[in-house]
């Protein structure tokens, strides 16, 4: 099971210029493959960022993607691991939702599909990473 990055994501649903094309085979390739999820975390910032009231849920079932809630596991190393992020002089840019879907990532799938390869690799070792090229 291979989980998405918001970005990537977003990318295929308002069609980036620079992006939307590499993530869409990026996906498709996982798709071939295996489950495609995303967490809880996903779903809020995707659908906050776009403009309909159209369900994401149901964009996503169309698309063969699935949703896979977070476990209470997985809940607790994203805050720890955010509250180190803090300790380590980290700026509020970086919000809690990252942490969240690295979490995910890590204790419930098999890898992400992110365009943010540094970070996750930097708070998640030993998290698969696959970037879209």
């Amino acid at each position: 099971m291979i989980a998405l990055d918001s970005s990537t994501l977003l990318d295929v649903l308002i069609g980036d210029p620079v992006h939307a094309e590499s993530s869409e085979i990026c996906i498709g390739e996982a798709l071939a493959r295996e489950d495609v999820v995303v967490c809880d975390a996903v779903v809020a910032e995707v659908q906050a960022m776009l403009d309909t009231s159209v369900s994401l849920l149901d964009t996503l079932a169309s698309l063969g993607i699935r949703y896979e809630s977070t476990h209470e596991g997985a809940a607790m190393r994203a805050g720890h691991m955010y509250r180190r992020f803090r300790t380590r002089g980290g700026k509020r840019e970086r919000v809690v939702a990252d942490f969240l879907i690295g979490a995910h990532a890590l204790l419930q799938c098999d890898g992400l599909i992110t365009r943010d390869a540094g970070f996750y690799r930097d708070y998640f070792k030993g998290l698969k990473l696959i970037v879209p090229d």
